[in-house]
């Protein structure tokens, strides 16, 4: 089932009702130009008879709806303010008030509205379109109320997706610094393992240049052996001596 949608219904009327004769036709004038919607001269005609009579209650009103359909409700609402004060039955009071809902709505301050609705109500209970107005205001609160509940529910909603993707951006860029800092270290102990490498190979090389090559014997052991041959030499020649000395045995002729 379709549901009628909810418009403000603007409810106006013209006091025509002064105390002086020139006024009353400046008034009676801005009136019919209201009727005739010529909003801008109707304003003028108003304005003239609050020249007149400023605390023309007939004036401040109607000035107040001119502006309204002009579309200048600030100017609309204290106009209406002006008339409250100048209103001498609930009736009058009870329109005033309507108005001013009217007014309020149209600058977006629903809150105000509804409680000129209210006071236009207790005036005048039985005012249908007033009633009607009041309902489109409070629907129009809910709706506000919904749409700012909705719109704060999908801030937090961004606000912790942002504080969720902070947090991982930090994981990972800590999971990165841990990552270059092993990656370092083992850079480090590649280096100095590649250092041990060199300084053992340099040692190795060193110790192979310093030990003698097989079948090769140091300058030390040389001058060990010919020493030792010497004293041979010299021990086989003392003996060969002693041998050529002594007698040789001849064969005995048979």
């Amino acid at each position: 089932m379709n549901m009628k949608k909810l418009i403000p219904i603007i409810f106006f009327s013209a006091v025509t009702f002064v105390s002086a004769q020139s006024t009353r036709s400046l008034i009676n004038d801005g009136v019919d130009k209201y009727d005739e919607k010529q909003f801008a001269d109707a304003e003028v005609n108003f304005k003239k008879g609050l020249e007149k009579e400023n605390d023309l209650f007939a004036g401040h009103y109607n000035l107040g709806s001119a502006y309204y359909k002009q579309g200048r409700f600030d100017e609309a609402l204290k106009q209406y303010q002006n008339s409250l004060a100048l209103a001498q039955t609930d009736n009058e009071k009870a329109k005033i008030f309507h108005n001013i809902g009217n007014a309020l709505i149209k600058n977006q301050k629903l809150k105000e509205s509804i409680e000129a609705y209210k006071q236009s109500l207790k005036l005048n209970p039985n005012d249908l379109e007033t009633k009607y107005n009041l309902s489109y205001a409070l629907k129009k609160q809910q709706e506000q109320q919904q749409n700012q509940q909705n719109q704060d529910n999908k801030d937090q909603q961004n606000k912790d997706q942002q504080n969720k993707d902070q947090q991982n951006e930090d994981q990972n860029q800590n999971q990165n610094q841990d990552q270059n800092k092993d990656d370092q270290k083992q850079d480090q102990n590649k280096d100095q393992q590649n250092k041990n490498d060199q300084q053992q190979n340099q040692d190795e090389q060193q110790n192979q240049q310093q030990q003698p090559k097989p079948n090769e014997i140091s300058k030390e052991e040389a001058q060990r052996i010919l020493e030792a041959l010497k004293n041979n030499e010299a021990d086989l020649q003392k003996e060969l001596r002693k041998k050529k000395g002594k007698p040789v045995n001849k064969a005995k002729d048979w």
